[in-house]
């Protein structure tokens, strides 16, 4: 993407990235290993609150859900974008790994963690597309109902997404 280019798409789509959630733990919300940045899971943080608690399929609804997956991927590109400098900078989504706390009856972790496939799509375009892992867990933390992470490649010194 030309430089600028997903700062323009984001307003376009009335989208403002949010500030890199604080780490709840001893660890960096993304960490750059040569041309790759992996985020820690993200959680939906609003402004330093998640917006909904519990498990999907009982105290969450699966669209409830879906939109929190697009707080994650938000969050999770900030993190990217304060690593990279520039989200211009990303060449592709490697791999998006979603985790949904589900109720035990509940089997629909993919069409929940779709809402963060869905949100790379729509701003990054083709270099949105990615392979995916969506799991069910019992918890997550601050008992979130949904935590995303993703791998992204960026582009080396000259500009060039290629070896």
């Amino acid at each position: 993407m030309s430089a600028g280019r997903v700062a323009a798409r984001l307003a376009e789509l009335g989208i403002t990235l949010p500030p890199v959630p604080a780490p709840a733990g001893v660890y960096v919300p993304a960490l750059r290993s040569g041309r790759y940045i992996h985020t820690s899971g993200q959680v939906p943080l609003v402004d330093g609150a998640l917006p909904r608690t519990g498990k999907v399929g009982a105290e969450v609804s699966p669209e409830d859900a879906k939109e929190l997956a697009r707080i994650c991927a938000l969050n999770a590109l900030a993190a990217v974008e304060s690593v990279a400098g520039s989200l211009d900078r990303v060449v592709r989504v490697v791999k998006v790994v979603g985790f949904v706390a589900s109720d035990p009856s509940f089997t629909g972790q993919p069409g929940v963690i779709n809402g963060a496939s869905e949100l790379l799509g729509e701003v990054l375009g083709e270099a949105g597309r990615h392979a995916r892992s969506a799991v069910g867990v019992a918890v997550l933390p601050l008992d979130a109902p949904v935590e995303v992470e993703i791998q992204v490649e960026i582009e080396d010194e000259t500009g060039d997404g290629d070896d």
